[in-house]
């Protein structure tokens, strides 16, 4: 048993690095701004950066939903490709079900391409 715990020593190891260096990258500066006194900003630090001018509105505005929904077809439609990668570089190696399971998989994202593309969710009036 003592060999199978040995065996993840790199890792422990690793790992407490890790965790060491993320703390340090994350407190350091948290500490050097308030040794520096950057953290008491002052009117010239407000003020407005190479633009010259103040901002007109927030910029924490809303956007309009159809943004997300484009984000989200794209993400959909950039897994399908994703998918369909390493499944075309190994279609010998999964034969016929490899195949039909594929077939089936973009079946179903064809039917709701189909269903976004009936309920208009494509158009951008």
């Amino acid at each position: 048993m003592p060999h199978v715990a040995a065996q993840y020593l790199p890792v422990l190891i690793f790992l407490g690095i890790a965790i060491f260096f993320s703390c340090l990258f994350v407190g350091l500066p948290i500490i050097l701004a308030n040794l520096g006194g950057f953290a008491n900003p002052d009117s010239e630090k407000l003020s407005a950066y190479e633009c010259g001018f103040e901002p007109f509105e927030d910029a924490r505005g809303k956007f309009d939903v159809r943004f997300y929904l484009v984000a989200i077809l794209f993400i959909i439609f950039d897994l399908e490709v994703a998918f369909l990668f390493p499944w075309a570089v190994s279609l010998r190696a999964v034969g016929v079900f490899g195949w039909a399971s594929m077939m089936v998989f973009l079946g179903v994202l064809t039917v709701g391409f189909i269903y976004e593309w009936k309920k208009g969710a494509l158009e951008w009036e």
